[in-house]
């Protein structure tokens, strides 16, 4: 029913190739990173990444998502020039062995998402809608790519301390509204929204949040959910990350259930396998 009220786009641009979301996508994360919570330091070198770039492409990732920069809490705030030289040589060796790949870039710097759009990258994955610089709209707007819109509060330095809210899903869905009408207004006509799973928001939160996914319909823009492996899943069952996989199935499934258009993993197979259970479901 809802559905019929709130009409989500379902469709993605891409550089001319047209992502369809009437079956939810996978996102593959690649974190060329040192730090990142679960697999910093494994994908440093071309070698490690391509073989893991290989790896989700065949387990059914749609898009590729590269990121130089941890936003993990309390991550080190790294130079644009540093985050730039991690990502563009794993970007132009994604092109270059992978050339039918849909890369994201995974930043919130304007500048970096330029230079990763330069050498082949469609999609940028912003995870300060905008916050963290002032030029990112207008530099999505000029680059006519895909944008992945997400809500935070602070930094990654900081959003630990900011996750105080008196209605959850209304501030969320209140952030939302201004920046897409603002996006659109120059332009900006593939939005996708990622309530931001883990950003300024505690466990308790991250559920709440999980089970009112559906009330972002309001918005009429696809939904990415990055559940993978954070710490709702690990703290609330007490276990590592690298035991964390049972239970990002479990609520990647849910997520589908209440309406995400993307699931955003580092575990892709699972995330496809997730994915082909559940819209068998409304075959």
């Amino acid at each position: 029913m809802k559905e019929q009220f709130f009409n989500v786009n379902k469709t993605l641009n891409c550089a001319g190739k047209l992502i369809d979301f009437s079956i939810p996508k996978v996102m593959g994360i690649l974190n060329v990173t040192p730090d990142s919570f679960f697999d910093g330091g494994k994908y440093n070198s071309d070698t490690e990444a391509l073989k893991h770039v290989e790896k989700m492409l065949f387990d059914g990732a749609t898009f590729i998502d590269v990121g130089g920069y941890s936003s993990r809490p309390g991550a080190e705030n790294i130079s644009v020039q540093e985050e730039t030289e991690r990502v563009i040589p794993v970007i132009r060796a994604i092109i270059k062995f992978f050339p039918e790949a849909v890369i994201s870039i995974d930043t919130f710097r304007s500048e970096v998402a330029k230079a990763a759009v330069g050498e082949g990258a469609v999609v940028v994955n912003d995870i300060s809608g905008g916050q963290l610089d002032a030029l990112m709209f207008a530099t999505i707007a000029a680059l006519k790519v895909p944008y992945i819109l997400m809500h935070m509060k602070g930094t990654p330095q900081t959003m630990t301390t900011l996750s105080t809210y008196e209605n959850l899903i209304k501030e969320v869905i209140d952030y939302f509204h201004p920046k897409i009408a603002r996006l659109q207004e120059l332009g900006c006509k593939d939005i996708i929204v990622d309530p931001g799973f883990g950003f300024a928001k505690s466990i308790d939160q991250n559920f709440e949040l999980l089970n009112n996914l559906d009330h972002l319909r309001i918005l009429g823009k696809p939904v990415l959910a990055g559940l993978s492996r954070k710490s709702m899943v690990w703290k609330a069952l007490k276990i590592d990350t690298d035991q964390a996989l049972n239970g990002t199935t479990s609520l990647n499934t849910i997520a589908i259930l209440k309406g995400a258009s993307v699931l955003r993993v580092h575990d892709v197979r699972e995330a496809a396998e997730v994915i082909k259970l559940v819209t068998k479901l409304h075959a």
